[in-house]
């Protein structure tokens, strides 16, 4: 299938009724939990590592939210926007902040969700996901949408989000850093991933939980050290970035409205690409956490949405609108990579990939569990080591193919998970809510029974 073929699905897929469909689930969300992405933020961040771990689950609150993290976490961040400002112009990056801003209402609920309709497989692990939320929560005779879901997430982790567009972006980075043959990199990091994932959840949970916050902080002090070297020009870079969200300098030609819908279009996409809100994924990881209060897990994953795009890609974005590189002749790993180098010279390259590596790496791991969850669904646990076996040599191929057929196979793949979770988190909002309210009711009354068990031991003392 040629690239121009590739487009047109694309075009279609991620044509105006998803747009609408992806950004209205996250308004509609939030409105009925009363912009609960602003409010119960503090919280939210709060409970990464306040956590109390109670209750049914396989691994840690913190562990499922650094699997997650390492699925998102990846090269969506830095080639993803990369590609979205390149195509876009820099407006694509106010709308990657729209649709994260509304997507951490989508993301919240998807791990509430998650939680709340999660069962066991028959190796006694926990199983849970869009798909169980679909079949348990709207009732048997969505299954079909159900199927529709895990079908659609095996395609994702096999050629979307996570094989060939990770594998292509680490290759590149080592070739062009360190001049390394491509044969060797697919063969070490098939290697690596092999030895990883062959340990299933535990396995990849406790690689994420170390990995995932260093990366996250190294890449963010490199940026944020670029950042503070043209520190005078990030006003008009922000500038740039409002001003071309809505007019047509935001892409070379056309006229208004075509080319605020690149900008758009780009900053969704890449959008969803990176951060996964109503993609379905993070749902998957998110219904192993040890918790009993579903709400309480659904605001540890809307963290990983903040962290992904609201920090991570808006650090990338803005060095590569300072840079003034985004409307030349490179796109991808090597638009970042020549925006770090303008900054320091010397090591800049180094810098780039030792954080495009880990997360691209870590991305593969997350996916890989993704993948696995819903072969099961399909056809249960047999399917389980077949699918690792077929996804590690996947890994090995996706170092051979081009960036933009990787990016459009990504995109279409992403859209079709994305559409039967959209229309169950819009058909279960009311459970969402209701489970909210449960729970800051149980807050509530915790809060009063500390206060009431405080004034009887200050009685007694006295």
């Amino acid at each position: 299938m040629n690239l121009e073929v590739l487009n047109m699905i694309d075009n279609f897929v991620w044509g105006p009724p998803l747009l609408v469909l992806l950004v209205g689930t996250g308004i509609w969300l939030s409105v009925r939990l009363h912009f609960l992405q602003v409010f119960k933020l503090p919280k939210a961040l709060h409970l990464i590592f306040s956590a109390k771990n109670k209750g049914e689950g396989d691994i840690d609150s913190f562990k499922a939210l650094c699997t997650a993290l390492a699925a998102t976490v990846g090269t969506g961040n830095i080639v993803g926007v990369a590609t979205a400002i390149h195509a876009g112009g820099p407006g694509a990056l106010f709308w990657m902040w729209m649709a994260a801003f509304f997507g951490m209402a989508t993301k919240y609920a998807e791990g509430l969700l998650a939680v709340k309709y999660r069962t066991f497989d028959a190796n006694g692990n926990i199983a849970g996901g869009p798909m169980f939320y679909i079949e348990r929560g709207l009732g048997k005779k969505y299954k079909p949408l159900a199927i529709f879901f895990a079908v659609a997430g095996v395609l994702v982790a096999f050629f979307g989000i996570g094989t060939f567009a990770q594998v292509n972006s680490i290759v590149e980075i080592t070739q062009l850093t360190l001049g390394v043959p491509v044969m060797w990199t697919a063969v070490i990091l098939t290697g690596i991933v092999a030895a990883v994932t062959i340990g299933g959840l535990q396995s990849i949970a406790r690689t994420a939980e170390k990995i995932v916050p260093a990366m996250a902080i190294i890449y963010c002090a490199s940026t944020l050290g670029f950042l503070i070297i043209f520190y005078d020009k990030i006003p008009a870079a922000i500038i740039e970035i409002m001003t071309d969200a809505f007019t047509p300098t935001a892409a070379t030609g056309g006229f208004l409205g075509a080319t605020v819908m690149v900008a758009m279009r780009n900053g969704i996409a890449r959008g969803v690409f990176s951060n996964e809100s109503g993609l379905g994924s993070a749902p998957i990881v998110a219904a192993a956490a040890k918790t009993k209060w579903p709400a309480e897990q659904g605001l540890i994953s809307m963290t990983g949405t903040f962290i992904d795009t609201i920090i991570i890609c808006t650090m990338t974005g803005l060095v590569l609108v300072v840079s003034g590189l985004w409307n030349g002749d490179m796109n991808g790993a090597t638009l970042t990579q020549g925006a770090f180098l303008q900054a320091f010279p010397n090591f800049g390259s180094m810098m780039l990939m030792v954080g495009l590596v880990l997360f691209a790496f870590t991305t593969i791991l997350g996916w890989n569990y993704y993948g696995e969850r819903c072969c099961e669904y399909l056809v249960g646990v047999k399917g389980i080591m077949p699918y690792r076996i077929i996804f590690i040599m996947l890994v090995a191929c996706g170092a051979f193919l081009k960036l933009e057929a990787i990016w459009v196979l990504a995109d279409i793949v992403n859209g079709l998970m994305a559409i039967p979770n959209l229309i169950a988190l819009l058909g279960l909002s009311g459970v969402v809510v209701s489970e909210t309210k449960a729970y800051y009711a149980h807050l509530k009354e915790e809060k009063m029974q500390t206060r009431v068990t405080g004034r009887i031991s200050e009685t007694f003392k006295e």
